[in-house]
């Protein structure tokens, strides 16, 4: 085991110089220099100040306090809110030499006892602790931690996904909200807010509610060139599982994650691509503990090509070599697709990023973000101001510059010949099908609407039924009751009143 870095001074302030913060990168990660703001981020954490660090997916935010754990006095403290990702991270941090350990429900009552026996010595062992956010709420854990503080064995308190604290953001979690007492309890501790997704407003968010302290805030390129984006019309294909199938096997063995919006579309998916010689198998919540580890253990170790999986699937796992992420729906926020498709390239070699893009997905999403409290009580002012800007922020995307490092960009004329194909397909309003490459497709009549920037509701994709039939019965009730000289907007407004009837009578609801 290689030994960890001693060093002496107060938890707050230990100042490093570069090259031996980039010695430490090397000696223990194996890489020659750090990337984007990480070294900044490292600084400012060492240095005392809070930090609020905003870096693209696989821009290797761990290194932003896996680093200073091990230059620093005291424990760092990682809040996460995925338990895989916890065990992901320890598992290869132990195998790097680096202590560190986890704390869950997941774990064996003796495992638990000796980590605690460990935090309670004059002395500990570890250098990092992952702990859930609901673990820092209770009472027990926190008295805990005061402990460590009064004994100057706290270094840095590192909360990732802090997007998560934020009502406004993509994927609000209430257990984040109660992390707003860290700065009080612990006033001299730097509080490290990571995240891969905030908008502007998220941002202002987080800040204030985890009371950073005039914070040094690190913004990092979210370009991402060696992903290439494409996107697929659903509406166009004769049949899209086959159409993933040979994407997967022109790829050769290329490791994949391919996320669907509900359960049953990753098992009929899986099933499939097993059938057809693809080396796959489906990842959701309604698996248990042992068969989602397994699934997850068999991808890790190249066992499994491919996992099709619910959108939690990826957070925080350190595979490097992802080549192809494909999305069979449409993501409901352009942050979640950014996110997720950035789990592919990792190591900066070439990838791909496949959308599967469907009518029938549009309006679905649409649907659901339309009734966030549906089948509920009233929904209050606030979800209502957040339901509608949720919609109007699905409808809206600033293109920017991607350096040709997607379809629209690279091959503008074969997009805009697929776009005109989709626009004959029956039911489609063509202008919400405009593309986010508007500035290399320009028919005057076209709107500029595809996905979101952001996503404001709370909505998880878990929670979306599985239920997916009755389409053609909604389609033919609504194209019945609309007189046969009304115009294609008078009928797709039909339908849609037809399609919210369907599911109110069929319960079928966001919880």
């Amino acid at each position: 085991m290689k030994g960890v870095l001693q060093i002496k001074g107060a938890s707050g302030r230990e100042k490093k110089a570069p090259k031996e913060l980039e010695s430490v990168l090397n000696q223990y990660f194996g890489y020659s220099g750090f990337r984007g703001k990480q070294l900044e981020a490292i600084e400012a954490v060492l240095s005392g100040r809070d930090c609020f660090c905003l870096m693209p997916t696989g821009g290797g935010k761990s290194m932003c306090y896996q680093v200073p754990a091990l230059v620093k006095t005291g424990i760092v403290l990682v809040i996460s809110p995925l338990i895989a990702l916890m065990e992901n991270q320890v598992a290869s941090l132990k195998n790097k030499g680096i202590p560190a350990e986890f704390l869950s429900s997941t774990q064996a009552s003796h495992t638990k006892q000796r980590i605690h026996e460990d935090l309670d010595t004059g002395n500990p062992s570890l250098k990092l602790l992952y702990v859930t956010p609901e673990l820092v709420a209770t009472s027990g854990f926190m008295a805990k931690l005061k402990k460590l503080y009064n004994r100057g064995l706290l270094g840095l308190v590192a909360i990732d996904e802090a997007h998560c604290i934020s009502t406004w953001g993509h994927d609000f979690r209430p257990s984040y909200r109660k992390l707003s007492s860290l700065r009080k309890q612990f006033p001299d501790i730097p509080l490290l807010a990571l995240t891969a997704t905030a908008v502007p407003k998220v941002q202002k968010d987080v800040i204030s509610s985890l009371c950073l302290q005039n914070p040094v805030i690190l913004r990092a390129s979210f370009n991402r060139p060696n992903i290439f984006y494409e996107v697929r019309y659903k509406d166009l294909l004769d049949d899209v599982y086959s159409d993933i199938s040979n994407l997967l096997k022109s790829s050769g063995n290329a490791c994949s994650i391919i996320y669907c919006l509900e359960r049953a579309a990753c098992d009929d998916l899986s099933m499939h691509l097993s059938q057809q010689g693809v080396s796959s198998a489906a990842y959701h919540a309604g698996l248990n503990s042992k068969v989602r580890s397994s699934v997850l253990d068999d991808w890790l170790s190249s066992r499994t090509q491919v996992v099709v999986a619910t959108v939690a699937f990826g957070m925080g796992i350190d595979r490097q070599d992802v080549r192809i992420v494909c999305h069979f729906n449409l993501p409901k926020s352009m942050e979640s697709f950014y996110q997720e498709s950035g789990r592919a390239g990792r190591d900066q070699r070439p990838s791909r990023s496949v959308l599967y893009y469907g009518l029938d997905d549009r309006r679905r999403m649409e649907f659901i973000l339309r009734n966030p409290k549906i089948n509920k009580a009233q929904p209050s002012s606030s979800s209502n101001e957040l339901s509608e800007k949720a919609l109007a922020d699905f409808s809206q995307v600033q293109p920017t510059l991607c350096q040709r490092s997607c379809d629209a960009c690279k091959h503008p004329n074969l997009v805009s010949s697929r776009l005109e194909e989709l626009r004959r397909v029956p039911n489609c309003r063509f202008n919400k099908i405009s593309p986010v490459f508007q500035s290399s497709v320009k028919p005057a009549h076209l709107d500029t609407e595809f996905w979101n920037r952001e996503d404001e509701a709370s909505i998880s994709a878990e929670d979306i039924s599985d239920s997916d039939d009755g389409n053609e019965v909604v389609s033919n009730i609504a194209i019945s009751k609309v007189p046969a000289k009304a115009g294609l907007d008078a009928k797709f407004k039909a339908l849609e009143r037809a399609e919210n009837a369907y599911y109110q009578g069929k319960g079928w609801w966001p919880c």
